[in-house]
């Protein structure tokens, strides 16, 4: 799921929207740093409608123009739900880590070289590797 999707759902989580409050929500809920420009958000729009994740709610004409409302459906919901527990895990297991980190690093394991790795194997016979 993009970026963008991730938070035009959870714009949706609360209530139908209609455009134009889906772009001041996502700004709002990711703290200024998704800013969608109108034809991205309806592509995205067009493509959760397409996977169906959410659907149109209502049109209304508003001074002149017309409003189209969008929610999520039960599947978007859980679609949501299913991302925020899968970033929550990522961010769960980076903050172990850093801790870890912190505290001093366990030594690797015999063998292993940065990263978990094992080094590079000895050049053998021509150059090749053995």
């Amino acid at each position: 799921m993009t970026r963008a999707a991730f938070f035009v759902l959870t714009a949706l989580a609360d209530q139908p929207r209609h455009g134009y409050g889906i772009l001041r929500e996502v700004e709002e809920l990711s703290d200024g740093e998704v800013q969608l420009r109108v034809g991205t958000l309806y592509g995205v729009l067009d493509r959760l409608t397409a996977d169906g994740l959410i659907v149109l709610d209502r049109e209304e004409v508003q001074q002149g123009r017309l409003r189209r409302y969008y929610r999520l459906t039960d599947e978007g919901v859980a679609a949501l739900d299913a991302e925020a527990e899968r970033m929550a895990a990522g961010a769960g297991a980076a903050k172990r880590r850093i801790a870890a980190g912190r505290a001093g690093a366990p030594a690797r394991p015999a063998g292993e070289g940065p990263a978990g790795l094992l080094p590079p194997a000895a050049p053998g016979l021509a150059g090749g590797l053995a």
